[in-house]
Parts: C-alpha cells; structure tokens; sequence
C-alpha cells in the first residue's frame, strides 16, 4: 500500500478500501485484533498503525488460510519478538557505549595493560610422593599452594 499521512480512517472507508463488510472490522475488534479508536461521537477511527496491523491479519487469513485463533497468536508472537528486538537493540547500545567509555578512560591497574596469561587450576596443585616401605606402593598427596 502507498504511503499515509497522520490521518484517521472511518470504519465504511477501511472496509471499501480492503473489500471487507464492516461487520467483519467489528468482529475483529470484538476479538481482540484490532483495537480503534473512538471519535467524541463513538465513531471508530483506524490509524495507520491500526491499518498496518489490518494487512498483516488479512494477508494471513486469506492468503495462508490462518483462523482468527491463530492470528491472535502470531501478532502476540510478533509483538514480543518485537520488543524482545527493542531490549536487544537497547543492551547493544549499552554494551557499546560502555566499551567506548572503558577505551577512552582505561581503569589503572594490570587489566589495563596488556593481557595477563591465565594460570590454570591445575598447575597451582603440587603433587608429592613420601616415601614409603619397599612392599607398599607410594602414596601421593595432593597438597593445595
């Protein structure tokens, strides 16, 4: 569909528009789906927003054969991801903005300069044989630094 303006739509003019009886927009906001809003007069008003939102249920009602249920159900899922989207967007800029600030104003300290090979576990526990009487095996003892 081309470009709208900032404008709101009457009820008769979306239906002509999308080929729709305005019981069937009616219907849709009594489910859930659609939520316009309403003029002093209680006359419904659909934003582009609220066209937009129209598109997609009709697009998956008469193309893919989708039920009213599962409309409900993948503009739910799309509204999460979206915001799950919004969150993702928001941490990246803060990660980002974070790693900016930490470059221009490195902490004193080793983790400053260049990186410090990690020591493994495993090399600060020393093993130590006793010695033992010649029947018996040896002993080892683990001993912690």
């Amino acid at each position: 569909m081309a470009k709208r303006n900032k404008a709101a739509y009457m009820i008769s003019a979306v239906a002509e528009q999308y080929n729709l009886h305005p019981q069937t927009l009616r219907m849709y906001e009594r489910e859930g789906l659609l939520k316009p809003s309403r003029s002093d007069g209680n006359t419904r008003l659909y934003t582009d927003d609220d066209i937009e939102r129209l598109e997609v249920i009709l697009q998956l009602t008469r193309e893919l054969g989708v039920n009213l249920a599962g409309v409900e159900i993948i503009l739910n899922m799309r509204e999460k991801m979206e915001e799950m989207q919004r969150q993702i967007e928001q941490f990246v800029a803060s990660l980002n903005s974070e790693i900016a600030q930490r470059v221009r104003h490195p902490a004193p300290g080793p983790e400053s300069q260049a990186l410090v090979p990690v020591i493994s576990v495993s090399s600060l526990v020393r093993v130590e044989t006793e010695v033992a009487p010649p029947e018996s095996k040896p002993r080892r003892k683990k001993l912690t630094l």
